[in-house]
This record gives C-alpha cells, sequence and structure tokens, in this order.
C-alpha cells in the first residue's frame, strides 16, 4: 500500500471526537480506527503491538543494530476535530496543480480560493489531496499515522538502514484536549520523541501555547415581559456584557505569531440561564496567567453588579508551553533539522499556535517536538495535503532513525 493509498483508507473512518461524552476515546469510532490500525502494524512486521482500554496505540520497531542507540518515539492522534463534520469524507486528488482556484463542489459551488488561500500556490504540479467541501479532510492528524506507518514500512523494507529501537505511538480525543490523559510515558519506554502533527512543509516546532478552558455560566430571572420592570434579569444580555468587556482584538483573528488571544468557542442560552465557552491562549506564561486573572476579575465585576452567584466561572489549565522542557534537551530538535535538510526540506522553526500532545507529554517527562505533516486549513472544508509533503515527512521520520544510528 502507498503512503497516499494508506491516507485515503484512514480518512474514510470517522473519527471526530466529541469532548461531551466524558468517555476515553470520546467516541467509537475512534477505537474502530484502532482496531484496524493494530492490525495493519502487525502486518507490516512491528512487535509489541498493545491497543489498551482506552484507545491508546503503542509499538515497537526492534533495533538492527547492536550499537548503544537511544529509543526514540514518533506519536500522532487519531481523532479529527469537533469543529466540522469528519463523516463520508469524500477525498479526491487534484494531480498536477496547475495553480488556479479548485471547484471542490459542484453542486454546492465550494470553491478553494487562491486569493483566500494563496500558499497553495507553492504547490503548483503537484498533487494535492482535498475534500467536496462538505467536510474537512482528516490529514489532522490521519497524514501524521500515514507517514509513521509508512515510515516503519520501509526501515522494514531497507534493514541497510540501520536504526535504534523505534516506538510508535497513537492516541485518541488530542482535538478536545484529552490526547495525553492516558498516555503512559514509562511503558511507551521512549528517551524523547517526536509528534508529526505540524501544518505546512518544513514545520518544526518546540514551543507552542499556554493553553486554558473557561466556561462561563449566568444565571438570570425570567417575568413576563409586559412586566418585567425592575424584575427581570436576563441572562443572555449578563453574558454580552461579559463579552464586550473583554479586550476587543485580542481574539484569533486579530493575532499572530506570539500574540494571545481569548476566544469564545461556544455560547447558548434563555433567559434564565446562559453560558459561554472560551479558550485562553498564550505562549508567555506571565501573560497566561495575566489572561486567567482578567477572566476571573470580569466574572467579580458581573457579580457586583447583578448579584453574587449570577455569574460562576469554571476554569482548568488544558496544557502548558513545551519549551520549557524541550530548551534543555535541544539536541532533539538539531536532529530534526538535520533530518529535514538531508532530505531537501528547509526547517521552519516557529511556534505552534495551538497545542499538541507533545506539549502534555514534555512535561510528563517525554520531550517531544513536533514536526511537520504537510496538511494546511485544518479543521474546515478547505483543508487540504499535498502528496509530495506527505512523502517529505516520511522520509523526515526515516532519516531522523538514520541518523541518530550514525552519531
Amino acid at each position: 500500500m502507498t503512503l497516499t493509498e494508506r491516507f485515503l483508507k484512514y480518512v474514510s473512518f470517522n473519527t471526530t471526537s466529541d469532548e461531551n461524552t466524558k468517555m476515553t476515546p470520546s467516541t467509537p469510532g475512534q477505537m474502530f480506527f484502532a482496531q484496524y490500525l493494530v492490525e495493519e502494524l502487525k502486518s507490516i512486521g512491528l512487535q509489541e503491538v498493545d491497543l489498551d482500554k482506552n484507545g491508546y496505540i503503542m509499538a515497537t520497531l526492534p533495533a538492527n543494530t547492536d550499537k548503544d542507540i537511544p529509543t526514540i518515539g514518533f506519536i500522532s492522534h487519531m481523532d479529527t476535530s469537533p469543529d466540522m463534520s469528519g463523516k463520508n469524507i469524500k477525498a479526491r486528488i487534484v494531480e498536477n496543480y496547475d495553480g488556479n482556484d479548485i471547484l471542490l463542489n459542484d453542486e454546492k459551488l465550494i470553491v478553494l480560493e487562491t486569493e483566500k488561500y494563496p500558499e497553495i500556490l507553492q504547490y503548483k504540479g503537484q498533487d494535492i489531496i482535498v475534500t467536496d467541501g462538505t467536510t474537512l479532510l482528516g490529514a489532522d492528524d490521519k497524514a501524521g499515522i500515514a507517514e509513521i506507518v509508512s515510515a516503519m514500512e520501509y526501515l522494514i523494507a531497507h534493514p541497510e538502514i540501520k536504526h535504534g529501537k523505534i516506538r510508535v505511538g497513537f492516541t485518541p480525543d488530542e482535538e478536545i484536549g484529552q490526547g495525553a490523559d492516558h498516555f503512559n510515558v514509562p511503558k511507551f519506554g521512549a528517551e524523547w520523541a517526536y509528534t508529526l502533527d505540524g501544518g505546512e512543509i518544513g514545520e518544526l516546532e518546540f514551543e507552542n501555547f499556554n493553553a486554558a478552558a473557561a466556561k462561563i455560566t449566568f444565571k438570570g430571572l425570567n417575568v413576563h415581559p409586559g412586566y418585567a420592570k425592575h424584575k427581570m434579569l436576563n441572562s443572555m444580555r449578563v453574558a454580552h456584557q461579559f463579552v464586550s468587556m473583554l479586550p476587543r482584538h485580542e481574539t484569533p483573528e486579530h493575532t499572530e505569531k506570539y500574540e494571545g488571544f481569548y476566544h469564545l468557542v461556544g455560547m447558548e442560552g434563555t433567559v434564565e440561564q446562559s453560558s459561554l465557552s472560551y479558550i485562553i491562549r498564550d505562549h508567555d506564561r506571565d501573560r497566561f496567567e495575566r489572561r486567567k486573572k482578567e477572566v476571573q476579575h470580569i466574572t467579580n465585576k458581573i457579580n457586583a453588579e447583578f448579584g453574587e452567584g449570577t455569574a460562576t466561572l469554571e476554569l482548568r489549565d488544558q496544557y502548558y508551553n513545551m519549551r520549557e522542557k524541550v530548551e534543555p534537551v535541544m539536541h532533539i530538535v538539531d536532529l530534526a533539522f538535520e533530518a529535514m535538510e538531508s532530505v531537501g526540506v528547509k526547517p521552519n522553526v516557529k511556534p505552534i499556535r495551538g497545542g499538541t500532545d507533545g506539549s502534555r507529554l514534555s512535561y510528563e517527562g517525554l520531550p517531544c517536538p513536533n514536526i511537520f505533516a504537510g496538511g494546511h486549513n485544518f479543521h474546515g472544508r478547505f483543508e487540504y495535503v499535498p502528496v509530495q509533503s506527505m512523502e517529505k515527512a516520511m522520509m523526515v521520520v526515516v532519516k531522523i532513525a538514520d541518523l541518530l544510528a550514525k552519531r
């Protein structure tokens, strides 16, 4: 099976995660996909293939040399984002892309426009996998899984490439911030690892957002609107006031690079009760802590104006910036940098404006920089991945193993 065939097979599985189920994995499709992967890993020759009750897969490619080489790992996640449907994905390959807009769906007139997504022009002449515009594609992170599996298959088929013991790990529920919840780092047994969960070709990342989730619930009082003066408290209007009290331009659509934000990701309400769901992000730990205090401060102001108990804040940290844990072992980043250059990829070291399983795993004793998987426009209908980018990512994995053995 080629890398492209493998990827297209993987995206046929519906693995959308769901933070509301309170289960692990959060959706049955992830376990179904995991069971398929287990059989595939065994069939290509990996050993110690294990699937636990929580949907975590671990497997081993044994060393093929007696040299003392550190055990390393490669990790990707099986779920796709709940931001858009991952069911019945209709992927197709645009061969020898000509640089024009791509009509994804003739019936619905959904077009991937180069004016809005100019990054695609750098792939002119390449083969690009797109959707039909009604779902996401799932390159985040099934491209990463396909690249890792194909790299392991390549190493098995080329025993002349010497390597140490390699561990492979696939996790559920990364997209809802739970991918590392039940990852057994001692069992994995690697000195360090790499997640293949980055975007465009060349991305190499070892710093990411500090992240928290906030839910604010507002209690109101419903009274007949004809007789509501000085009696009614409309919880939706209070929620709206809360939103207006946060910095207007500190949102995802107004920020870039190292700039943090407050992101309203969900809202629902009636006169009696409403709620707002936010994610809070910042690369700098001090600014991150100040953002959380600001949310608490505004909650307190709402209660001071409308009465104690009107607003209730639930705030939880999700993950932290892995830079603190990776900087003391920067040789693992240098190795990935060298591997990219060796296969003809220009490394683009940049901060992640998001997070990966690796950010949490780094704090659990498994330093885990992030390598590109090749995709663009994740979590939406215009997601795509160039075949050649996936092929380069696969070869970066192979070259990391090769270079480490030669050191």
